[in-house]
């Protein structure tokens, strides 16, 4: 039995305190929140305790702890964790900052302790339907990859200034699901991006709507847009083309119900949110890691994952800034 301490009680923390619970293999013991309420609220729900995170971290009977914090705490909890030799699963992204980010990458190898970084969507069973088949070659050899990700609405204002921005904080499960499906990083990344939902998300310094093509050594290319309004729902669609065929991956409906009449064909919307689109994928996720953690095999996605796809949002990001093509090899 996989004994877990749950840092951070809001709204992804709920997510993975069912999760976990539900899983046989693991225990949540304790939760630990800044807003103490939401932590003794969300525990005494599972029969656990509210603690404070480092209480947790110290405490030589919990085998593991999941960070579900804010980004700005991801690097200090993950050395603290791993030095007190607890395994990690943290919530994307490691860290706001490269710099701190790849410092943190150092001193957790270093522990040996193992550090899973929860990109939730590699687990969706549909596009992990996609990968299998891409790589068992059923389409011959990938060539091109379009990824479209649009949130049903903009997140409030406040929100967006502490983000770390669109690329680091929505744009990042896109750019880890092209590494992922590509088996690599790219070599180079060309951002574009304008803030036409919400003109306060523009005052903020930050853009709603943008694309990003990523350019691999071997010629293979990955089409990333992004948005933060679609008033339809979750829209969340892959497709990857190869030299014999072509992959798609869809949206989760609602409900499959059509109606068919002489007016047309019309059927249900996605499913609105990600907390409905993902529930799944979180589940498998932590099952993933319970798995890998008791067996001692590898993990799914690694420390160095969520450090590579942070690369690729700074490329992005410079790319905005600049207007030019960014060299990966130049920033990490």
């Amino acid at each position: 039995m996989l004994k877990v301490g749950l840092l951070g009680a809001g709204r992804i923390g709920n997510v993975h305190a069912k999760a976990m619970t539900s899983n046989p293999g693991s225990a949540l013991v304790a939760v630990a929140d800044v807003n103490t309420d939401a932590a003794a609220k969300l525990a005494a729900q599972y029969g656990a305790e509210a603690r404070s995170s480092l209480n947790i971290i110290n405490d030589p009977a919990i085998d593991a702890v999941l960070i579900a914090t804010s980004t700005d705490t991801h690097s200090d909890l993950i050395e603290a964790a791993t030095k007190a030799g607890k395994a990690v699963l943290c919530e994307k992204p490691v860290d706001l900052s490269l710099e701190r980010a790849r410092a943190c990458q150092i001193a957790a190898a270093a522990t040996g302790k193992p550090v899973m970084i929860g990109f939730n969507r590699r687990f969706d069973p549909n596009f992990a339907a996609l990968k299998t088949a891409a790589d068992r070659g059923e389409i011959g050899k990938t060539e091109l990859l379009s990824i479209t990700s649009f949130d049903p609405a903009p997140p409030p204002v406040s929100y967006i200034r502490v983000s770390g921005g669109l690329f680091r904080d929505m744009m990042i499960h896109d750019f880890d699901m092209a590494c992922w499906i590509f088996g690599g990083a790219p070599e180079t990344v060309t951002a574009i991006g304008s803030s036409i939902v919400d003109a306060d998300i523009g005052a903020a310094g930050d853009v709603d709507t943008a694309a990003v093509t990523l350019k691999f050594a071997d010629g293979r290319i990955a089409v990333i847009k992004n948005s933060r309004r679609a008033v339809y729902g979750y829209d969340q669609r892959i497709e990857l083309l190869g030299s014999e065929g072509l992959l798609a991956a869809g949206n989760i409906l609602e409900n499959t119900l059509t109606k068919a009449t002489k007016d047309g064909v019309t059927g249900a919307k996605p499913e609105f949110f990600f907390l409905e689109r993902y529930m799944r994928a979180y589940s498998i996720e932590w099952n993933a890691f319970v798995e890998a953690i008791t067996s001692g095999s590898a993990l799914p996605v690694s420390l160095d994952d969520g450090v590579k796809a942070l690369a690729v949002a700074e490329a992005a990001t410079r790319s905005l800034a600049t207007g030019q093509t960014v060299r990966l090899a130049d920033i990490f």
